[in-house]
């Protein structure tokens, strides 16, 4: 089924201020060629149909969800009936990103929000094991010829059209189902008839970055990073400010960039707060705890398909959903790193992830270069060195004592079942960062100093500039062995000198010295005056004079 015009239009622009889709420069008429949906022909007008029906059941699912209809005890024998409709593998594989997209934020979402916490089994488990498993693998396959990691050429991401479905249909119908799927998922499942192309690759270049971001603002949101569980937490944090300062008029203060309008109790977001939202909240409060410990202790199926994907988001050159999924990260090792079946995958391949993007230094990770740092702080700390940080991965770090009975061991943090305060470490350390670093380059040596000089300083801003300085000497080598890539353009190439973090103290200052002698723009005007008549007068050869 094609798009639509409107998805056209806000494929390339985001506002209506110029007529919209009919306005100039809309895209009217663009699928169909001659035709919109003003016209009489419904040709059209089906694909915007059938693309808001699908929506609307999603729409539907989701209110089911969200007023708890779906656990009612009445509809518990057909329960299963509707698991089997919604997590069906064929179902999920089949639909387009655009669509896939709307499943997760219109439904998935809201399901793991609303769903009561003594029915996580029994009604999360069989929806979230194949939704999750399936985000791995359609994620892997969109990304995979973009950032060539797969036999696909970047010809393969553009849009079936009109001119070319046929045949390109023809190619993929005997090659098998699998080879159909990756193929599918590289161009987003687009058909966008006889659009141009700009536009067309525009298209799937939103639907690929919006199923991504979609995927990880979802996380955020059951993991209490943003949203309504978020603000539960800067309450929580907002009242513990004013119990330790013995100040009640913190309760109803807002965020200083916005007037309160109410003398009671505020949110910490300025909004007002009554005692059926203090009673809301503690509800929240403990879900929160419960749905983490669900989704990445409970069940292997969902809690490696979620990690696994994860950490491959780090690597999927769109920084907002590297930003985001930099604070899922740390939410993870607040809950699990203490977890022994956990260690080689975050100690190793999470790792790995991290330092590698570090030290190849893409032009996409400009700017968030310090979030991915941090990211190798909190692993490094908490799997070899016995430290944990505040929430996050901020703070001081907090040094844990070795095991009196033990040297080999260390004692573990009052706060290991409670990732909302820190969390705890891994008491026997692990030697899989310690490889990584040794497998781009860092010497024995230098490793004992980075131990060394992480135990002796804690604050987070000395050991974030530690690791700087020590990913500086792979990154160079690195850069010397791709031949000094630096500079050149697009998002995977290596970011040149003038951008790299890494190098950001070595650069020269760019503000050059003021001349001893001032000169005003007045005067520079009089003095090129001045040098044109000269010019003059030289070009005549004098004659007038």
């Amino acid at each position: 089924l094609a798009i639509s015009d409107d998805e056209a239009y806000l494929a390339t622009k985001q506002e209506n201020s110029v007529g919209g889709v009919f306005g100039k420069g809309g895209t009217a008429g663009s699928i169909v060629s001659g035709w919109d949906r003003r016209s009489t022909n419904l040709t059209p007008k089906w694909s915007g149909w059938f693309n808001e029906l699908r929506n609307n059941c999603f729409q539907l699912l989701g209110l089911l969800s969200a007023q708890r209809v779906i656990f009612a005890p009445e509809l518990a024998h057909i329960y299963p009936q509707l698991v089997s409709v919604v997590a069906n593998p064929e179902h999920l594989r089949s639909m387009e990103h655009r669509h896939f997209t709307q499943y997760l934020k219109q439904f998935i979402e809201i399901l793991m929000l609303c769903t009561p916490s003594t029915l996580y089994q029994s009604h999360l488990t069989a929806i979230l094991g194949p939704v999750f498993e399936h985000i791995q693998y359609r994620l892997k396959y969109t990304w995979d010829p973009i950032i060539g990691n797969s036999g696909l050429s970047m010809e393969s991401t553009k849009p079936l059209g009109s001119d070319n479905c046929a045949q390109i249909a023809n190619q993929l119908s005997s090659s098998g189902v699998e080879s159909w799927l990756i193929a599918y998922y590289a161009r987003g499942g687009l058909f966008v008839g006889d659009l141009d192309s700009v536009t067309a690759e525009a298209a799937v270049e939103k639907a690929r970055v919006e199923l991504t971001r979609t995927f990880s603002d979802s996380i955020q949101s059951v993991l209490a990073l943003k949203g309504g569980w978020a603000l539960v937490l800067a309450n929580k944090a907002k009242e513990e400010q004013a119990m330790k300062r013995n100040d009640p008029s913190k309760l109803a203060a807002g965020p200083r960039n916005r007037v309160s309008e109410t003398d009671g109790p505020v949110n910490a977001d300025g909004t007002k707060r009554s005692q059926v939202d203090l009673q809301l909240d503690a509800r929240k409060l403990a879900r929160i705890d419960k749905l983490c410990h669900f989704l990445l202790l409970e069940n292997e199926q969902i809690a490696g398909a979620l990690v696994v994907t994860i950490i491959e988001c780090l690597g999927y050159p769109d920084a907002y959903s590297c930003r985001r999924c930099t604070r899922i990260v740390h939410r993870i090792l607040e809950s699990v790193a203490w977890v022994d079946r956990y260690t080689e995958l975050i100690g190793y391949r999470l790792f790995s992830v991290a330092v590698n993007l570090i030290v190849n230094e893409p032009k996409w990770m400009v700017g968030i270069e310090w979030d991915m740092i941090n990211i190798i702080r909190d692993i490094y700390g908490r799997l070899v060195l016995g430290q944990y940080f505040q929430p996050g991965g901020q703070g001081l770090a907090v040094q844990q004592s070795r095991d009196p009975n033990d040297n080999s061991r260390f004692e573990q943090s009052k706060v290991v079942d409670k990732p909302l305060q820190g969390g705890g470490i891994l008491v026997i350390p692990t030697d899989l960062p310690k490889r990584v670093l040794s497998e781009i380059g860092i010497s024995y040596d230098d490793i004992l100093t980075l131990d060394k000089s992480l135990t002796e300083k804690r604050s987070a801003k000395d050991q974030k500039d530690v690791l700087r300085d020590l990913l500086r000497i792979a990154a160079d080598r690195s850069q010397q062995s791709d031949g000094n890539r630096g500079g050149e353009n697009g998002l995977l190439e290596r970011a040149g000198a003038e951008e790299s973090l890494l190098h950001q103290n070595l650069r020269q200052p760019v503000v050059t010295a003021l001349p001893e002698k001032l000169v005003t723009y007045s005067m520079a005007q009089k003095d090129a005056a001045k040098s044109a008549e000269v010019d003059i007068v030289n070009y005549h050869g004098g004659i007038f004079e």
